[in-house]
């Protein structure tokens, strides 16, 4: 049972950090666009990526890297926007394999408990010599436990997982979204060659 827990405290402190960690990475889009647009039309493309570089999260990183290949076209800025647009989502999929990982070994753990508490009841009947339903109880109930426990604990990491695969996806659409407005904002501007 304690491996059970284990199990759960180390996927929770993953699930707690992808949160909070996928919390800041969350960008007002329409906000960004809106500044990178007055940057560009006020003070061009270094303007641009000052405004970029002052902004957390990954779709300000994904606008620096496309401002930064300006002077190449506008084909290298896209190529550059999705390059790094792979490199962001992997940052913000860092740890959910081992999320993964515990909602898988949990339940396994679980019914190992329970064949190593069968195990212990049939060695306390075979020992006494006798079948009596106090004798098996205990080892029947240590099966039991260990079993709901790591059910338990999957279907507490399996609520957290699903959260950060929608946040996640979540935060890529908008990656993609702003990424395209700020092809379209380049060209409208006549920035590219």
């Amino acid at each position: 049972m304690s491996i059970v827990l284990a199990c759960l405290i180390l996927g929770l402190a993953i699930a707690i950090e992808r949160i909070i960690t996928l919390n800041l990475a969350s960008t007002n889009t329409k906000k960004l666009l809106a500044r990178v647009e007055d940057a560009l039309s006020s003070g061009g493309v270094e303007a641009a990526k000052d405004v970029c570089r002052n902004t957390r999260g990954p779709v300000a990183s994904i606008f620096v890297q496309g401002l930064m290949r300006m002077s190449e076209g506008i084909e290298m800025v896209e190529k550059s926007i999705i390059a790094y647009g792979s490199v962001e989502m992997g940052k913000l999929e860092r740890g959910m394999v081992w999320v993964s990982l515990f909602i898988s070994l949990a339940p396994m753990l679980g019914f190992m408990g329970t064949v190593i508490g069968m195990i212990d009841a049939f060695d306390a009947i075979a020992e006494a010599g006798d079948v009596s339903p106090a004798l098996v109880a205990n080892g029947i109930k240590q099966a039991l436990l260990t079993t709901v426990g790591g059910l338990i604990v999957a279907v507490i990491l399996q609520l957290f997982y699903n959260y950060l695969i929608s946040k996640i996806d979540s935060i890529v659409n908008s990656m993609e979204d702003a990424s395209i407005s700020l092809v379209d904002m380049l060209v409208k501007h006549n920035l590219t060659k």
